[in-house]
């Protein structure tokens, strides 16, 4: 197995494109979850009004 060595990393290199759709993705996928939650909650407080 190869190693590396500490001094052949270079700092902020590596290609983090996908990385960052991801999480963008995955923030977008909270929000959306955060506001139907909210939604179905006022629409049954409001049912049972």
């Amino acid at each position: 197995m190869v190693e590396k060595k500490p001094d052949e990393h270079k700092h902020g290199s590596m290609d983090i494109r996908e990385q960052e759709k991801t999480f963008a993705g995955f923030i977008r996928l909270a929000v959306w979850t955060v506001v139907i939650v909210v939604v179905v909650l006022v629409f049954l407080a409001l049912a049972n009004a």
